[in-house]
């Protein structure tokens, strides 16, 4: 079924809810609407998966993104307070400094091999050591956390077959085991000096608001993968569109920050890294006058039917790309800022290129997708 919008698929198990100004109605009405299957395995975990991750002591209890009890106000406070508009505008200098280190060395590979790959060699890299610092946590395991996030993605938000959820079910064990190492590390009591100067990082903060160890690594589980991964699919698509030259925008023009700000703001509406995002109707309802049964499972187009106005007539170009009410995107500011910053960076360095391989595999998921690569080369003569 499609609330507000064209058919979907008859095997579809979600009402499809396309235009922008119901979609923010949901999103506002947490009472009714609520976000606890937000995190729930689209293809339910079967018994061996299952067990790999009890074994790892794997859990997510409700904490943030999926929690709709009183608690979440003030756990959302306390992230927050790592995400402040002082804090972002204070990284960009440090953005700026990765987006072009990355896209130096990227254009290096270019001259002396004559292609390179865009995703993992300036995509992927900077959203990741800025999320850490950000969040006062050790820079470390790069590309562990990179694999991990995507396989995460898929295990949660795709449709593996048996033994691929079996092999995803192992990673996603050792990334929480070494998530709970960080966290354990990070909680441990510290010097009455460091005491008194308040906590250095997200997950000390937290232990200090009253979590318990496993609803930290269930915060964190998911926050170490939006905070950095959503973002690296973002930059990958913006790059993909742009050497492609589809939106209007050419790749000499993207050299302009201005410019690269409104590619990725473009995106942001037509194609985010995060198209869709789901609720569950947590009694018998209405939107818009349509009945809405307790139980029924919403799937909310974020983005790609930016069209349409507001209920109040504003016009919303990219407004619903990081949700909306109280489980807004703490990062939104953060990821537009990295990934008009590494499109800008990327442009600048790299010139005389184009598409090597305009038809590349993508990532394809329930709520999440990206180009899993965007290869470059010298522009052919």
């Amino acid at each position: 079924m499609s609330v507000g919008g064209s058919s979907t698929v008859a095997t579809c198990p979600y009402t499809v809810i396309r235009q922008p100004d119901m979609v923010r109605e949901v999103l506002h009405r947490p009472g009714d609407f609520s976000p606890a299957n937000a995190l729930l395995a689209v293809t339910p975990l079967r018994g061996q998966a299952l067990r790999v991750l009890q074994r790892a002591g794997f859990a997510l209890p409700a904490v943030l993104a999926s929690n709709a009890s009183p608690t979440h106000a003030g756990i959302r406070k306390v992230v927050t307070s790592f995400f402040t508009p002082a804090k972002v505008a204070a990284a960009e200098p440090r953005v700026r400094q990765l987006a072009r280190e990355s896209a130096l060395a990227a254009a290096s590979r270019l001259r002396s091999e004559g292609s390179v790959e865009l995703v993992q060699s300036v995509a992927a890299h900077p959203p990741a050591i800025v999320m850490l610092e950000l969040l006062g946590l050790p820079v470390r395991d790069l590309d562990r956390l990179k694999a991990w996030s995507v396989e995460s993605l898929e295990l949660f938000w795709g449709w593996p077959d048996p033994g691929r959820q079996l092999e995803l079910a192992h990673s996603a064990a050792d990334f929480y085991t070494w998530l709970r190492g960080m966290v354990l590390d990070s909680v441990a009591p510290a010097s009455p000096a460091t005491a008194s100067a308040g906590p250095t990082n997200l997950f000390r903060a937290l232990a200090d608001h009253g979590l318990s160890t496993a609803e930290i690594c269930s915060l964190g589980y998911f926050l170490l993968i939006a905070g950095q991964e959503t973002t690296s699919q973002l930059i990958s698509t913006t790059l993909f569109r742009l050497a492609e030259g589809s939106r209007g925008i050419t790749w000499d023009e993207a050299a302009s920050l201005a410019k690269s700000r409104e590619l990725v703001r473009h995106i942001l509406a037509t194609e985010s890294s995060v198209p869709s995002w789901r609720r569950v109707a947590a009694r018998d309802t209405e939107i818009q006058g349509k009945a809405v049964a307790a139980g029924e499972e919403l799937l909310l187009e974020l983005t790609g039917n930016h069209g349409f106005p507001w209920a109040d007539g504003v016009p919303t170009p990219y407004g619903l790309a990081f949700g909306s009410g109280i489980h807004r995107c703490l990062g939104a500011k953060l990821a537009e800022l990295e990934a008009a910053v590494v499109v800008h960076q990327t442009a600048s360095a790299l010139k005389g290129i184009e598409l090597k391989d305009p038809q590349p595999e993508w990532l394809r998921l329930l709520s999440f997708q990206a180009p899993c690569t965007v290869t470059v080369r010298r522009r052919q003569q």
